[in-house]
C-alpha cells in the first residue's frame, strides 16, 4: 500500500516540507496529529498549519492528496452511525444523561480497496462502530465543508421524525455539540 508521494500540487509540496514522502507515513503523521476542529473547514491544509483536525479534516486532507497523486483506489467515506458511550468512549455519559441510546452520527473515513480505515485519533479504529453504521456515502475532499453537514443534519431530522421523537432537532444537536466538545477535549 505503500507509494511515494511525487505530486507537485501544493498540499503533496507542503506534505513533503514536513517530511513526509509516502503515504504510510502521511497515514502514520495525520493519525498522530490531536483532535479538534480547524479554524476553517474548506481549508485543507490548516491540518499540518494547525497541527490538528477532525475526523473530516484530517481524512479530506490525505483524500485531497491522493487525488494530488493520482491515488484513485482512496476514497473519502461518510457513514452515519449510532453513536454511544461504547463505541465513543470519550464522550462519556451525555447520550444516556439525555435519555438517549444513540445519535445519529456522521463519522468520516477512508476506504482503500476493500479496507476501511479511520486515522481520526491514535486510538481510532473503524472495527469501533462498524456494526453501528447506518449508511455510507462516497464524497469529494471539497464536500466535508458544507455537504457532510447537510447530510448529516438532514438525516438527524429524518430520524427524529420516523421515530416520532420528542426532541427537536435543535435539543438532539446541542447534545450532540457537547459530544464533540468533549472529542476535543474542552
Amino acid at each position: 500500500m505503500n507509494r511515494n508521494l511525487s505530486s507537485r500540487f501544493p498540499l503533496s509540496q507542503l506534505a513533503r516540507e514536513k517530511g513526509i514522502e509516502n503515504l504510510n507515513a502521511l497515514l502514520g503523521f495525520v493519525q498522530q496529529l490531536p483532535y479538534g476542529r480547524n479554524t476553517n473547514r474548506a481549508d485543507l491544509d490548516l491540518v499540518l498549519h494547525e497541527k490538528k483536525g477532525t475526523c473530516s479534516s484530517k481524512h479530506a486532507f490525505v483524500k485531497k492528496i491522493a487525488e494530488e497523486n493520482g491515488w484513485h483506489d482512496i476514497e473519502l467515506i461518510i457513514g452515519i452511525y449510532k453513536m454511544n458511550h461504547v463505541n465513543t468512549p470519550n464522550i462519556g455519559s451525555t447520550i444516556i444523561d439525555n435519555g438517549l441510546d444513540f445519535i445519529p452520527e456522521a463519522h468520516c473515513y477512508l476506504k482503500i480497496g476493500e479496507e476501511r480505515l479511520d486515522i481520526t485519533t491514535p486510538n481510532s479504529s473503524f472495527e469501533n462502530l462498524s456494526d453501528d453504521v447506518l449508511e455510507e456515502h462516497k464524497i469529494k475532499a471539497a464536500q466535508v465543508n458544507t455537504f457532510k453537514v447537510e447530510l448529516h443534519q438532514n438525516f438527524i431530522k429524518n430520524w427524529i421524525a420516523e421515530n416520532e421523537m420528542k426532541n427537536s432537532f435543535e435539543e438532539i444537536w446541542a447534545i450532540r455539540e457537547r459530544c464533540i466538545e468533549k472529542l476535543s477535549g474542552r
